[in-house]
C-alpha cells in the first residue's frame, strides 16, 4: 500500500503508547489488551508465507503498535532468525527514552517518525507528549543513520493545525536535516 514501508509489508502490531493522540486509530485495539506473546522465530514463520513477495518488492515486516520502539528488544531476535533479504521498517512517535531509540537502531533499516506537528504546543494539544523528547530523539536518529532511513509523516490535522502551520514544520524538519516526508491529511469521521 505504500504507507507501512517500502514494497509488499506485513505490519505486526504491539500494545502499549506513551501518548494519548485525539484521532489514535488503534485506541481500541490497545484498551482490549487481547495481544498474544509471540516469539521471534513464531513470528517468522506466521509471516513466511510472504517471503516472495517480500523478496520481489524490497519489503518485509513494519513494526507498528501503539508504540513500535517499547518492543526495541525484540527487533534484534527477529532480525536474528528472519531471511536476510527482508526489510524490517518500525513505525513511531520516537515519545520514548533514547535508550530504546539506540537499540532499535542496530535493526531497523526505516524508520517511520508520525511527528504529528513540529509546534510544541500543538503537539501537547493533540497527543499529551512532550515535543522536545520527540524531536531530541529525531535529531539524535538522523545524526546517527542518516536521513536517507528515515521517513517524517507530517499530517494535516483537523481541530489542531492548518496549512500555515504545517508548512512551518516542514520547514523545521527540512532545516533539521529530514529529506524523506510523507505529507496528508486526517480524515475524521464523528
Amino acid at each position: 500500500m505504500g504507507i507501512d514501508g517500502k514494497g509488499v509489508t506485513t505490519l505486526v502490531c504491539s500494545p502499549g503508547c506513551p501518548l494519548h493522540c485525539r484521532y489514535c486509530i488503534n485506541k481500541k485495539i490497545l484498551a482490549e489488551n487481547k495481544f498474544k506473546n509471540v516469539t521471534a522465530k513464531d513470528l517468522v514463520e506466521k509471516v513466511r508465507c510472504d517471503h516472495l513477495y517480500y523478496c520481489a518488492t524490497g519489503g518485509g515486516i513494519t513494526f507498528g503498535g501503539g508504540e513500535s520502539l517499547l518492543q526495541a528488544s525484540f527487533f534484534s531476535y527477529f532480525k536474528e532468525v528472519c531471511p536476510k533479504e527482508w526489510r524490517l521498517s518500525a513505525e513511531t512517535s520516537l515519545a520514548v527514552p533514547q535508550d530504546m531509540v539506540a537499540l532499535a537502531m542496530e535493526s531497523i533499516d526505516e524508520f517511520i517518525v508520525d511527528c504529528k506537528d513540529m509546534d510544541p504546543e500543538i503537539y501537547h494539544d493533540y497527543t499529551g507528549g512532550d515535543h522536545a523528547l520527540m524531536e531530541s530523539n529525531l535529531r539524535f536518529l538522523i545524526e546517527n543513520i542518516g536521513p536517507e532511513r528515515v521517513v517524517v509523516r507530517v499530517p494535516l490535522i483537523p481541530g489542531f493545525n492548518d496549512e500555515e502551520k504545517r508548512g512551518k514544520s516542514i520547514e523545521k524538519l527540512k532545516a533539521m536535516g529530514v529529506t524523506r516526508m510523507d505529507v496528508f491529511s486526517y480524515v475524521v469521521r464523528e
